[in-house]
């Protein structure tokens, strides 16, 4: 796996190469802004991005910025931004163009190694990797949709596991049920958000949005 990162703290940035580094993942280049990481990844073509939220020279969204563009000028491009707190609007910004191989993470969650790497690998493997907590504050301001209303306890926990990239059986292992159970779960989700099956939607992905695009709404 060839990786371009971006991230403005000289520490993090190179504490961060060394990790992926020992892992046998090739580091191609790190970089400290959000024009350098353009450059970077023109340059370099790499499988995955990883990109601050906030760098140089305001420190605002360059790196959701960055992430946006880099897709447009390389579609199919793994992105994996990572932020110091929860900012639902960039989470919302980055993923209204398509969940596959995208993810929205805290830095915190870097300190996991093993959560870190599994969510970089689903998002190279063209998943998606959101982070629990962003989830749970998207399902916090998505409560005026009465179609997400009619979710039960249980499906709204395996809804955020899907929107955290979770397939079946690991959504399985974690809430300590069968595949069968979430299986049927699944399908209550589709219908009760009257997501009928078509050729052209793919219905766990559209699940998601529809919650995510939801949460973007005052």
């Amino acid at each position: 796996m060839r990786i371009v990162m971006a991230e403005d703290d000289p520490l993090l940035r190179e504490g961060l190469a060394l990790l992926l580094r020992a892992e046998s993942l090739d580091v191609v280049a790190k970089v400290g802004t959000a024009d350098d990481v353009l450059d970077a990844i023109d340059t370099h073509r790499p499988d995955v991005a990883i990109l601050d939220v906030r760098m140089p020279p305001t420190h605002t969204d360059e790196g959701i910025r960055a992430a946006v563009e880099a897709r447009r000028r390389h579609p199919g491009l793994a992105v994996l931004v990572l932020s110091a707190y929860v900012e639902q609007s960039f989470a919302t910004d980055l993923l209204t163009g398509g969940v596959g191989g995208l993810g929205y993470l805290l830095k915190e969650r870097v300190g996991r190694v093993e959560e870190f790497l599994d969510a970089l690998r689903r998002v190279a493997d063209g998943g998606t990797a959101i982070d629990p907590e962003v989830v749970a504050q998207l399902f916090t301001r998505s409560r005026q949709d009465t179609r997400l209303e009619r979710l039960s306890p249980r499906e709204r926990d395996v809804l955020g596991l899907m929107a955290e990239g979770l397939g079946n059986s690991a959504i399985a292992g974690r809430l300590v049920v069968t595949d069968g159970a979430v299986h049927k779960h699944i399908r209550n989700i589709f219908a009760k958000l009257d997501l009928a099956p078509t050729q052209q939607v793919d219905r766990r992905v559209a699940a998601v949005l529809h919650y995510l695009e939801n949460a973007r709404r005052p």
